[in-house]
Order: structure tokens, then C-alpha cells, then sequence
């Protein structure tokens, strides 16, 4: 039976976590200016310190990295009771950071608790895990996106180590990472899904060079972290290799499935507080005979908007639960995941630009958070692989149950259904 409803003591936690990153945490996206990457960058010693004190307060009610099992420091509440978790921190920019459950940082430190070696572990995944640093996941490449079976960077092994060369574009927060997860084609001839290795590089390691940070809508150059980065003669132990070689993709996708739910949850939150924002302004704003909340067309596209999110919240929440069901539902998770991807972007871009839209030029302003909400919602038609491509897959699964007619004309065609059912019950159709 699939069931969503929640016992007393994490309803709590849910009210706590509602009152904390309302009050606590949101302060911040103001005093940065919504900016998503300011939240990352741990050279700012005065918000670190803010930041610290603030996770203090999440690991004291044991909501620390929700997002992981209990043996790697998470709580293990399984991805349902995570939908309602970051639906709440989707609200604010820096309340991922805050709980430890930030991406690509997230996904990372799934990568290095499935397939780190103890070594990696201790010096990457245990200070990751604090909060102490963070992380870059470096894939996709300037001529063929984020297609693996595009990819053109290389490594070749010389002896005890391997030498990477090639270039990798939009790598997140790159300038302020203490190590990258760039993933590289080692077995050029082997089949699609065994090319590629998943490395783990140190920052400073001689020959990765960010040739320049790129800043998305609304960014200054100073405030951009997404890297173009370059790996030139990169020499790097065998040691570093996460999995085994030829396996980059199986290890890919053990955090991409979870970082696209995800990226859904957050969104659900994004779009809810947009759509309050709306509603605020609608019951406020004075037309010429009461409010804008009188309006008819102001009430059908609130109503619409609503609507809309309400479905959205409920395809992702459906999923999660399927994730919840272990093997036997992954199927229909994977397909459902896809069907999250396509729906996050759809659904971020019609409510947000439509709440802006009803703020008037105060919507279109820098003193209200849409455009940087814009801006997010135009990225998750892109991160994690472009939204066509995901409806595309996804429509390939759901033909693949589909079986062919066993005659001339369709399983549904009329005559001969209606022959069946007068044979089965005479024909009713006579007085």
C-alpha cells in the first residue's frame, strides 16, 4: 500500500526544519543576494564561521546529511521522508549546505562511500562529510556535453599511474574544491558503457589548470564557479581510481539517479515558495476596483500554478517511495526518475516565471529572488542531462512494454469488441 502519511516525532523534526531555515537560514540568501554559489565558497571566513555554528545546530537534531545511511554519519531516512526534508531546504540557497546535503557534494560522497578505498575515505569522504570541505564532479566536456559516449579526454596507463589528458567544461565549484571526480575514457574500444574510468585528483595536482571560471545569469566573473578546466599530462597513482577501470559509468550512475530525485525535491520547495511570494503579492497589490487577487485571469493562473505543482510533488514523491521499495520497484523508479527530470524543469519554468510575472516590475527587479530562481530553473532543464534527452528515454521505456496488435486493426477497434460483447451478453441494444 503506498502510504505518505508521517509519524508524530518526524512531523516534528519537519516543523523544526520549517522554523529553522525560515528564520535561520534564509537570512543568508538575502544578505548574498540569492547567489548559488556563494554558499560554496569556504574562503569566506566570516560566513564559514555563521555556517559552522548553523550545522551545529542541524547535527544536534540529528538531521545531519539526511541524504545517507547511518554508517557514513546520514540518518537513513529513505528518499520519501527525504521528499519532504528538501522540499523545505529547496526554499533557500544555502540551506543544502547547511544540512550537508549539497550537490554535487552529495553525490560525491555516495561515489566515495560505494567505491573509495579506505585510504580515500579517511582524507576525502570523512572531512567531506564534515562539512569541512568541498567537492568538484567534473564530467562534462566542451564538444560533447554531458554524453559519456562522446568523450574525448583520455588517460593512458604508464606503469603504476595513469596520465590524463583533455578538457572538462561546467565543472561546479571547481575553484574551491579540495578534489575532483573526473570521469575518463581508459578502454577506447571496449563497448559503450566500459570506456570510461572514474578518477579521484587531488586538488593542485600539477597539470589541471581551471583555464576560467563561467558565470550563469546573473553572475559576476568574480562570483562564477563553474570551471572550464584542463588536464594536461595529469599524473595520478592507479591508487586513485574509484571502482574499478572501465566501470566509470556504473559508478556515474550510482549517483545520478539519487542527484536528479533530488534535484526534484529542491524544486517542489523552490516553486512553493515562488508560488507563496504570488499569493502575498496578489492579496496586496491594488488594481482599480480592490486587488489583483480579484482579478479573474490573477485567480485562474494561481489556481493553475497550484495545480500543476501539486501533481509534481506527487510524481516525485511516488518516486522516492518506489526508490523505498528496494530492487523489486528499481525499474520503475529509474523510469519514473526520468519522468521527474523532464517534469522539475517544465514545472520550475512555467510557476516561477509566472509568480514574477505577477509582481509586476518589482518581479523583473534585483530587490526580488526570481531571477537567480529563473536562473536555477533554466539549469535543471541541463544538469544531470538535457531534459529531451530524459523524455526521450523515458518514452523509449514505456514503449518497450508496449506489445503489437494481434491482427490487422488495433486491440481497441470496435467491431469486434462489439461482436465479443453480444456474444457474451446478447445484444442490450434491442427494446
Amino acid at each position: 500500500m503506498i502510504d505518505f502519511s508521517l509519524e508524530p516525532e518526524f512531523e516534528a523534526k519537519l516543523e523544526w526544519i520549517r522554523t529553522f531555515v525560515r528564520e535561520s537560514v534564509e537570512p543568508l540568501d538575502a544578505m548574498f543576494d540569492y547567489n548559488p554559489n556563494t554558499s560554496y565558497d569556504i574562503t569566506n571566513e566570516k560566513a564559514t564561521m555563521v555556517v559552522k555554528q548553523l550545522q551545529q545546530q542541524v547535527r544536534e537534531q540529528g538531521l545531519w546529511a539526511p541524504h545517507l545511511d547511518p554508517e557514513l554519519g546520514g540518518q537513513g531516512f529513505g528518499q520519501a521522508k527525504l521528499c519532504y526534508i528538501n522540499e523545505i531546504l529547496g526554499r533557500s540557497n544555502w540551506a543544502p549546505r547547511i544540512f550537508g546535503a549539497q550537490a554535487p557534494d552529495s553525490g560525491n560522497s555516495e561515489i566515495l562511500a560505494r567505491f573509495g578505498t579506505e585510504e580515500q575515505k579517511q582524507s576525502y569522504l570523512k572531512p567531506l562529510l564534515d562539512g569541512d570541505i568541498i567537492s568538484c564532479y567534473s564530467m562534462t566536456e566542451p564538444d560533447g556535453g554531458s554524453d559519456p559516449s562522446t568523450f574525448v579526454t583520455r588517460a593512458v596507463q604508464d606503469g603504476n599511474h595513469w596520465v590524463i589528458n583533455g578538457e572538462k567544461w561546467f565543472a561546479s565549484n571547481a575553484r574551491y574544491a579540495a578534489f575532483l571526480i573526473v570521469p575518463v575514457v581508459t578502454h577506447p574500444d571496449a563497448e559503450r558503457h566500459e570506456k570510461m574510468t572514474m578518477f579521484l585528483i587531488p586538488a593542485g595536482t600539477p597539470g589541471v589548470k581551471i583555464e576560467r571560471n563561467v558565470g550563469t545569469w546573473g553572475e559576476s566573473p568574480e562570483e562564477s564557479s563553474h570551471a572550464f578546466v584542463s588536464y594536461t599530462d595529469v599524473r595520478i597513482p592507479a591508487s586513485a581510481i574509484l571502482g574499478e577501470p572501465g566501470q566509470g559509468f556504473k559508478v556515474a550512475q550510482s549517483r545520478l539517479g539519487g542527484g536528479r530525485i533530488h534535484h526534484a525535491m529542491r524544486t517542489v520547495g523552490l516553486c512553493q515558495k515562488a508560488l507563496e511570494m504570488a499569493c502575498e503579492r496578489a492579496v496586496s497589490r491594488k488594481a482599480k476596483d480592490g486587488k489583483i487577487a480579484d482579478l479573474g485571469v490573477v485567480q485562474d493562473q494561481i489556481g493553475g500554478y497550484w495545480s500543476k505543482l501539486q501533481q509534481f510533488r506527487l510524481l516525485v514523491l511516488h518516486t522516492a517511495w518506489l526508490y523505498d521499495q528496494g530492487a523489486a520497484r528499481a525499474r520503475e523508479a529509474y523510469i519514473q526518475t526520468a519522468a521527474c527530470k523532464v517534469a522539475t524543469a517544465e514545472t520550475a519554468k512555467e510557476i516561477i516565471w509566472g509568480c514574477a510575472h505577477i509582481h509586476g516590475s518589482l518581479g523583473a527587479s534585483n530587490e526580488m529572488r526570481f531571477g537567480q530562481m529563473i536562473s536555477s530553473a533554466f539549469r535543471m532543464a541541463i544538469v544531470d542531462g538535457p531534459t529531451e534527452i530524459h523524455q526521450a528515454t523515458l518514452g523509449r521505456q514505456i514503449l518497450r512494454t508496449a506489445a503489437p496488435s494481434p491482427g490487422r486493426y488495433p486491440t481497441d477497434h470496435v467491431p469486434p469488441l462489439l461482436e465479443a460483447a453480444i456474444a457474451k451478453y446478447g445484444d442490450l441494444r434491442k427494446n
